[in-house]
């Protein structure tokens, strides 16, 4: 079977808008949080989320270009060329139809959805739509954008899987990688989620924190007085190689991806599983894909959303398949980041990547009174970084 590699990342995220600057924050506790720019949040229960700052997608594009986009597929576009930079891809040198894409975003382009809707509404009545206002919403539009500039024409495709969104779309690269399908797929995702409609959305579910006075405290990992997620947006981008094709054109080899396996609760519109079960099952299905142990694994960054339901949830999952693991390290990288929905998966793995290459364990911060199911089985990281154990 083939082995397959990384090679490139690249970020847009609520604390750093490039891997180096992303990862520097996220070892100082620094949150991302803060009042809600991107619309007037005052009638809304939530009004802060954690927004990227300072992007502007003329760094990026052309003037032309970004107005067809909407900011998921700018948010792209951004990391993509980051990762490539890094990863010294050269494609006049690559066999392109060996190239593929596969990207993902929960909402795609909400925010156009609802500008173009609320200007219908208040206008006459008479359809005046932007001729882009499709291929600005469709969700593998990103996808198609970032092949087009580059020329690939390998497997192109976007999934949508919720919150798993980037997580299957790094999975779904790997597995075709691994097929021979691929000699190199560009994955990740991105989400440009702060809106009226998500946040309004999510406040109707009460799934969003509320804790307005103090932002930057307000997601709390695994603390029994978490009150909800705090809502984010960003990307990030992650450059798969088969392990021959990157030593051919002697890439700089960031890690390996041993395995990876999807699973479903079968269980709830939008809660998790009490005890976890379609977490377990993923889980151990993964390290099987991956022919090792729980007892190898080191670091677990959790999804831990801040929701009471989910932390408790993913918390059971833990303890049923790592059990008696000591020396298992763990952190939740939203505290700082908030959730970024469909982009939260890849965003986390590139937090494991660099904990791996730079052997520290990111800080979980906000978290005061951990919740009991934590009971101390596992090295829960809070407040400052820490050298892996």
């Amino acid at each position: 079977m083939r082995r397959v590699v990384i090679t490139g990342l690249g970020v847009l995220t609520p604390i750093g808008n490039n891997v180096p600057d992303f990862w520097e924050a996220l070892k100082q506790g620094k949150s991302g949080a803060g009042l809600i720019t991107r619309f007037d949040p005052s009638r809304f229960k939530t009004k802060f989320a954690c927004e990227v700052k300072n992007f502007n997608p003329l760094d990026f594009m052309d003037k032309s270009d970004a107005r067809k986009y909407d900011a998921f597929t700018q948010y792209a576009l951004a990391t993509v060329q980051q990762a490539l930079k890094q990863a010294d891809v050269d494609f006049e040198k690559l066999g392109r139809n060996r190239v593929g894409v596969i990207w993902g975003s929960g909402n795609g382009g909400i925010t156009t959805f609802e500008q173009q809707i609320t200007e219908f509404n208040a206008g006459d009545g008479t359809p005046r739509f932007s001729p882009f206002f499709i291929p600005k919403i469709i969700t593998d539009i990103a996808a198609g954008v970032i092949s087009i500039k580059y020329g690939l024409r390998g497997v192109n495709f976007a999934t949508v899987s919720a919150c798993s969104t980037s997580n299957t779309a790094i999975i779904e690269a790997f597995n075709y990688i691994k097929w021979g399908k691929a000699d190199m797929i560009i994955t990740g995702g991105s989400e440009a989620s702060v809106s009226q409609a998500s946040v309004g959305g999510f406040n109707a579910a009460r799934a969003l924190s509320t804790l307005n006075e103090s932002p930057t405290e307000a997601s709390k990992p695994f603390d029994v007085n978490r009150d909800g997620f705090v809502i984010g947006e960003g990307a990030g981008a992650i450059i798969l190689e088969e392990l021959e094709h990157a030593k051919k054109r002697s890439a700089h080899i960031l890690a390996e991806i041993a395995g990876g396996a999807m699973a479903a609760d079968a269980y709830h519109l939008t809660g998790t599983h009490p005890d976890g079960e379609g977490a377990i099952l993923g889980m151990n299905l993964a390290l099987q894909d991956a022919e090792i142990t729980e007892q190898q694994i080191d670091y677990l960054n959790a999804h831990a959303t801040s929701t009471q339901q989910g932390d408790t949830s993913e918390l059971r999952a833990i303890a049923s398949v790592f059990r008696a693991n000591s020396h298992l390290n763990i952190s939740a990288t939203k505290s700082m980041t908030g959730h970024l929905l469909g982009a939260a998966g890849v965003v986390e793995a590139i937090a494991c990547i660099k904990a791996i290459t730079d052997q520290i364990v990111p800080p979980t911060i906000n978290t005061k009174m951990v919740d009991p199911e934590f009971d101390g089985r596992f090295n829960l990281t809070l407040k400052t970084a820490q050298q892996k154990r």
